[in-house]
């Protein structure tokens, strides 16, 4: 699986960017987002969904200027008729924070003005993602925890993920412990988890 790819932006659009690395110039489809994150670059790194259509033989890779926009993306396309492409048009309506701050309020009207969302797509969204989004899922780890050191977050998860905890548990403990004491250490933040959970 490709992670990310970084290189020299030979051609950018609104909607597409096109990397060299080594030689290979890869092309990817980008949101409005990653677009103005881009601009005016020479080099540029973006995170990778490889995306696959098997019935018309196509790949596609979809990239993103930073991994949270890209767990929102993933999150939006697990929505039972919501494709690519209305995920990628969403991302280039709203930043990544409004579009979740629009599913947590319940905001049907600000999700299905973006181009290609109707109302009942709008509503499914909302009744799908909302729990997700409260739980911490489709969102980077970084940006979940912007208060804390993100290191002692990392190694804090990772321990946690260990030990076996759910990844949307571990973040709804991890997000409490940080909002009351945003400096706290590994090993404080993994003591307080494991009272919570």
């Amino acid at each position: 699986m490709i992670d990310y790819i970084t290189g020299t932006i030979t051609e950018l659009t609104p909607t597409r960017v096109v990397l060299d690395n080594h030689g290979i110039g890869y092309g990817i489809e980008i949101s409005l987002q990653t677009y103005e994150a881009l601009e005016g670059k020479s080099d540029g790194k973006v995170y990778i969904y490889h995306h696959l259509r098997e019935r018309e033989d196509i790949e596609l890779f979809y990239g993103f200027a930073t991994k949270d926009e890209r767990e929102l993306f993933l999150l939006i396309i697990s929505v039972s008729g919501i494709g690519v492409n209305s995920a990628r048009m969403m991302l280039s309506s709203m930043s990544s924070d409004e579009l979740r701050d629009a599913i947590l309020s319940e905001d049907v009207n600000k999700i299905k003005s973006v181009k290609g969302i109707g109302l009942k797509s709008a509503q499914r969204m909302i009744l799908e993602l909302k729990d997700k989004i409260v739980k911490g899922e489709g969102a980077d780890n970084e940006t979940l925890f912007k208060a804390a050191s993100s290191d002692a977050i990392e190694e804090a998860v990772s321990a946690l993920s260990m030990l076996g905890f759910s990844r949307p548990n571990i973040n709804k403990a991890i997000q409490a412990i940080t909002k009351d004491n945003p400096t706290a250490k590994v090993e404080d933040i993994i003591k307080a988890a494991l009272k919570i959970l």
